[in-house]
Formats: structure tokens, sequence, C-alpha cells
């Protein structure tokens, strides 16, 4: 059976992958340095005198107990980190010793981490994919194609949470949905904490034959507020910044395997939809499959494909005329996904392939029947492309193939040219499709060591019923370092620029953005403060119709935002801003502005404690004019972590307006429970309340990693809803809930 699932497979992905190199052929031949890839990568490896630390070998294996104590490691080449934060090329204030070793089938890295005073390191989270960006931790970066444009990332704290992420954005963020399998065990040691790290090439795209693969390596000592970092230690850099990663050499061929791997996985459970309603059982199996088509490609198939397991979103207040964005987070569609990123500087105003549209409908989830994807590189060519087939939904016309391509073609040494393409409407739109290039110029060398981007972009939609300019096109300019941090955007929509599988909260627009930011680190302190860094920020921005007449201003002006030594900090803004009513614009329930010109200025006071400490938070004010009154935002973070096993968070907003139209007071409150028995065990659970929809949800999610590729998710959701009786009396009443249970199994090959 096997057999003849990786046959079926592999023919399916390989007539798909042949048909995407062709077009890549087509669109971007690849010139002799390309087709060389290698040679090439070694030689500006070389101009660029890169850091290297050579791969040890393991041929039996390795104990994983964090202790690295394992005979192998005693052989094993090493490497030590220099200080990016707060001095940069400074001692560090505890050692750091990097090795990395290779069996057949993965790459372990040791590392040992020194503290000279490890009864002060902090580490509270537990949880798989913690935000570790407060606490203690190490970080590894993997290019592993040698490109300088693409990577993953892997982090630990002391206590064994990890974190993983796509390197996106041209190297300056992060897609932390993305999820991987992998293992790391920590230790505690007398001179302060060490943790080995194994990670199966079965979860990493490579490039064959290449033995040399970026890497990096970075370390936070919290309380101190330092970093420190193996290559590109530097402070006008991220660790993400693959382009100045240094080199793991003599990495050996690695044994994928057949490179199948079957995910069965079964829902079992029930709801009860309405009050009144009866229990409505709910069964559901799925197959999620992948096939490796060599090293650097990956075929994925998924039949009747289930979500369960995926954290609920966020609420949102809303205060604009236009709809919010909400990111990604089902596993289907994050792999690879940093290949379908198109264009620089396009942030949330067009996003030419929204994945949400697959699936999802005004919040309500459409069944997806069967999906494939085919993502991967080769040579300098990077290519995904994905088609899915969803069911109709009660009446709605939902059954519908939609799918979207994706070419990028590496030039020059960090720049790189592409093209997107979609086709297919979520609601059966005919002739539905979108197709555009881009262009992105990038170096981390301007004047020797700065950072530079240029870019621009174009693109065209149709669909069956739309009249009006259906093109896009934009640029940027980007001068992203440590003291100057510049930028410069314009972006044009057409009035009828409204793409089937594209986010695009406004058209029929002209939108140009500069920011500008100077964010000195004084050399003494200032008066009693200890100031760690300064930003001095603008940032202006201007939207007009096509015809030139405006719509939107906001000048958004920072004199102070000051990070402390201690990690704390303070930020005072003031904000122009003017908004050009077309039409009556409801901001609230029952309270309509009416259309006309509107001009006023907010003003924010802003402080956080360091995320450091065992209680941290940070509160916001905004105040000020809002149309025709006033309007106070008031926004509350703060958790609470008396220990690794329990963290406590709370986040809470509220509006208050007082307009000429009437007055209208928006609450929204969350609160999320972490019991974390350890890094393969834990329990979430998530509260939230808005008094617009006068609702109670909790989500409450156990996620049991009893394997490194097995899960058991038990998942219950309860809704509350304040009603009105005939008496007149609110009061809490039940809505509705839903318990499932969700079994997967990874099977290998």
């Amino acid at each position: 059976m096997t057999t003849v699932l990786q046959d079926h497979l592999q023919r399916t992905f390989r007539l798909l992958s042949s048909a995407i190199t062709v077009a890549a052929t087509l669109l971007f031949p690849a010139p002799v340095a390309a087709q060389n890839g290698y040679q090439v990568e070694l030689k500006r490896s070389a101009a660029a005198a890169r850091p290297q630390l050579r791969v040890g070998a393991a041929p039996g294996g390795i104990r994983l107990d964090g202790l690295l104590d394992d005979s192998a490691w005693a052989g094993a080449d090493s490497a030590e980190l220099t200080q990016v934060e707060p001095h940069e090329g400074a001692v560090p204030t505890g050692r750091t010793v990097v090795r990395v070793l290779a069996t057949p089938d993965a790459i372990v890295i040791g590392i040992r981490a020194d503290d000279p005073e490890p009864g002060r390191i902090v580490s509270f989270a537990r949880q798989r994919d913690a935000s570790l960006s407060s606490e203690d931790h190490v970080k590894i970066v993997l290019d592993t194609y040698g490109d300088g444009r693409s990577g993953y990332v892997f982090a630990v704290n002391p206590d064994g949470a990890r974190y993983d992420a796509l390197v996106t954005d041209q190297g300056q963020s992060e897609n932390a949905n993305w999820d991987a399998v992998w293992q790391a065990a920590p230790a505690r040691t007398p001179t302060g904490w060490s943790v080995e790290i194994l990670i199966p090439v079965k979860s990493l795209m490579f490039r064959k034959g290449l033995s040399a693969w970026g890497f990096n390596v970075q370390r936070s000592i919290q309380r101190l507020q330092e970093t420190d970092r193996w290559a590109g230690a530097v402070q006008d850099a991220l660790v993400t910044s693959v382009g100045r990663a240094g080199l793991l050499i003599g990495v050996p061929p690695l044994d994928l395997g057949l490179g199948l791997t079957v995910r069965p996985a079964f829902t079992g459970g029930g709801s009860i939809a309405a009050p009144g309603a009866g229990w409505r059982g709910q069964n559901h199996a799925s197959v999620d499959a992948t096939q490796r088509l060599g090293a650097n490609t990956l075929g994925s198939l998924t039949v009747n494909t289930d979500f369960a397991e995926t954290e609920v979103d966020s609420r949102q207040t809303n205060l604009t005329r236009f709809p919010l964005f909400f990111p990604e987070k089902r596993t289907f569609f994050l792999e690879g996904a940093d290949i379908f990123d198109f264009g620089l500087g396009l942030s949330e105003d067009v996003v030419p392939f929204f994945s949400r549209r697959i699936g999802l409908l005004n919040g309500q989830q459409i069944p997806i029947e069967a999906g494939g994807k085919v993502n991967g590189r080769l040579g300098g060519t990077n290519f995904g492309a994905l088609v899915v087939r969803t069911g109709d939904v009660d009446t709605l016309s939902t059954g519908n193939a939609m799918g979207v391509v994706r070419l990028k073609q590496n030039v020059l040494s960090e720049s790189t040219v592409g093209m997107i393409a979609t086709f297919g409407d979520p609601l059966g739109g005919r002739n539905a499709w979108l197709a555009g290039p881009d262009l992105t110029y990038q170096t981390s060398r301007l004047f020797g060591d700065k950072n530079f981007l240029a870019g621009a972009w174009a693109l065209a939609m149709n669909r069956e019923g739309l009249a009006g300019d259906r093109t896009a096109w934009g640029g940027k300019l980007d001068y992203p370092n440590d003291l100057w941090e510049i930028a410069a955007t314009y972006k044009r929509l057409g009035d009828a620029f409204q793409p089937s599988l594209g986010f695009v909260p406004r058209s029929g627009v002209q939108i140009a953005t500069l920011g500008i930011g100077y964010q000195p680190r004084p050399s003494r302190p200032i008066g009693p403060l200890h100031v760690r860094q300064m930003f001095h920020e603008i940032e202006a921005t201007y939207v007009a119709g096509l015809d030139g007449q405006w719509q939107s201003y906001e000048v958004f002006m920072s004199p102070v935002n000051w990070g402390l030594e201690s990690g704390d900090r303070f930020e005072f803004n003031v904000v122009p801003t003017g908004e050009r009513l077309t039409a009556p614009f409801e901001i609230a329930d029952g309270v309509t502005i009416p259309m006309g010109s509107y001009r006023w200025n907010r003003y924010r006071f802003e402080g956080g404690l360091a995320s450091k400490r065992q209680f941290s938070g940070q509160l916001t004010w905004w105040f000020g004019n809002f149309y025709s009154g006033k309007l106070d935002e008031w926004e509350l973070s703060a958790a609470w972590k008396p220990s690794a096993l329990v963290i406590v968070e709370l986040t809470g907003a509220r509006n208050a307006g007082r307009l000429r139209e009437g007055h209208f007071t928006q609450d929204l409150i969350g609160t999320r429970l972490g019991v974390n028995v350890s890094p393969d065990l834990q329990v979430n659970s998530f509260v939230q309340y808005d008094n617009e929809n006068r609702d109670v949800g909790t989500n409450t999610r156990l996620r049991w990693t009893f394997s490194a590729v097995g899960d058991l998710f038990v998942v219950y959701n309860h809704n509350l809803r304040t009603a009105d009786p005939i008496t007149g009396v609110r009061r809490w009443a039940f809505d509705s809930n839903q318990l499932l249970v969700k079994l997967q199994y990874a099977l290998r090959y």
C-alpha cells in the first residue's frame, strides 16, 4: 500500500514540478553562475570572510540529554560568540560554545551557555511555539540552500520550550506559525545551562550536494538585555539576515530514506450549536502525505483536511472603515509559506495570495476535500504551486478549485526577480485570476556594511462582473540600519482591483509612505536614566484617490521613545490625522458619522515593564480629538509568570468615544491561562469577551506530544451570550459548545 501511494504521489508531483521547472526555465533562464551555485557561493563567502564551523561525525547517534558528554562532542570543532548588544564587538558576559554533529539522517547542535550567575537565568516558558524574546534562549538559523535569502529558525530556552519559524521578508522577519518535527533537550549546570538540538533532515529542504550551509547562532542573556552572535555580529543586522551568516562546512550526504511521510488523523467529538439544540456528534478522518522529490522539492497532499487543533483568532477592535487582517495558522498552508511572499513593502495593503481565502468564508469554515502542493528550490529558482478543492456548504456555491503558482529567481548576490499567478474564486466567480511580476534588489554591503533594498511589483486581475481598472503596482526603497532607518513606499491600486484570493482592504487609491528613524545609543546616562537606545521617528502616510483627491493622511511622530538598559521603556507620540468620508460611516452601533472632511490630532503615552520580570506588561493611552468629538483608547497587556508551570496573561482594550453623533464604548478583554507540565504536555485556556457581540468565548486546548511524530489534541469551546428576556433583565445564557479530540501520527519512510 505504501509503495502504491508513493508511486502515485511521485507521478503526480513530478508532473506538476516538471511543468513549473519548464515555466521557470522559459521565464528565468539561469545564468552559468547560478547553475554552478556551489562554487559561486564559496567564492562569495571567501570574499566576505565568513566564519566557518566544521561538522563532526556521530555515526552511532547521540543520547539526547542536554549534557554534551558523548565522546563525539569532544572531537568536534567549536565556535564562540561575540557581543552585539549592548556593546558591539565586546566580550560576552558568559562564554557560549557551539558544536555541530551529523548522524546519517539528522543534524545535531550542541550549545554550552556559561553564566557567571546561573541562579539569575531568566526562563519561564515550557510550551511549544512560545515567544522566547523575553527569556534566556539560543537561536539557530540554517540557510540550507546557501542562497543568502531563505532559512529555518530554531530556538530553545533553558526549560526546553521550543520555537521554530521560517525566515521571511528578505531576512527582516520570521513566520512563527510554521512547525517542524525536531527535538531539544536542555540541562542546567553549575556554570549555566546547555542544550542538544536534533533536527531530522526529513524536516528540512536543502540543495543536494551542497556541503556548506549558511549557519548562525545567537544567544540572549535576558537579565542583562545582552545579545551575543557568532556571524554578522553587528547592530545593523538581525540573526535572520542570512546573507551575513557564517558557513557550516563539511555537511555530509544525508539519508532521506524513501522521503515519504503519511500522517493519518482522526477527530471525534460533537457540539451543541445553539440554545435548545441537541448534541450532534462529529467524526472526521483525514490524511496528509508528503513525498520528497529529491532533497530540495517537497510534494504535499491533503485529503478531507481537518484543522481542529488550530488556535482561535484573537479578537480585535476596529475603528476604521476597512477589514482587519488575521494571520494564517493552518499547518497545510504554512509549509513553504516563505516562497509565496510577494513584493517588497506590500504589508497588509496588498496581499496577492492570502491563503485564508481558501476554506474560510466570513468566519465560517468551508470543507477542504483535497489539496496538493509542490514547493522547493532548483538551482537558483524558488518555486511553489498549490491547488485546493473545497466543498459546498448549504446553499453557498463554495465547491470550487483554487490555486496559486509562485516563481522566484535568485539574481546577483542577494536579489530576486519573480512572478505570481492565482486562479479560482471562493464563491465560484468565473474567469477569476491574478498575475504579476516583482523585483527586489538587496545588499548588505552598501557603503561597506549597510543594508539597502529596492523593489518594484505589478499585478493585474480579473473576475466576471468586474468593470474598471483591475491593476495595481508600486515600489519601495528601504535603508534598514541601526542608527538610521529610512523607507519610502508607493502603491497604486485600481478602482476594480479586488483579487479573489487576495487581501485588499481598500482599492481605487494611491498610498505613499515616508518613514525616517534616527536611533542613537547614548554613551552615558541621561540624568538618572540609563538609556539603551532612543527611537526618534516620523512616518507620514498619504492616501489619495486615482483622481488625486486626498482620502486619508496620518503623520506618526515619536519625539520620545526610549528603551532603558533595564528593558523597561516609555514613549510619547503625536499623530495628526485626516479622513475624507464619501459615504456615512457607522463606527459603532447607533453612531454614524456623516460624510465630509475631518482633521484631528491624536496623542499617545505608552510605558512597558521589561518582559524579563516575573510580572511584566504594557499600558497604552491614546487620547485627543477624533472625527467630530473625542476618543480615549486604553490598551493593556500583562503577564504573570510565577513559575515555568503556570503563566497567566491578560489583555484588555477600551474605546470610549464622545462624538457629536453619539457616544459609544467598546470593551474587549482576554485572558489566557497556560499550564505547562513539560515541553510536550500543555493545557491552555483562552477566554475572550467583547461588549459589542455581548458574548464570552472560551477555547481550551490540551496538546500532548507523545512522540516526536505523534500528537493528541483535546479542544473544548464554550460560548455564553447575554440575553434579554421578556422582563427586560439582562442575564448570561448558554450559546453553544464543542468538544473535539484529535489524534495524529506521522509515518516516515
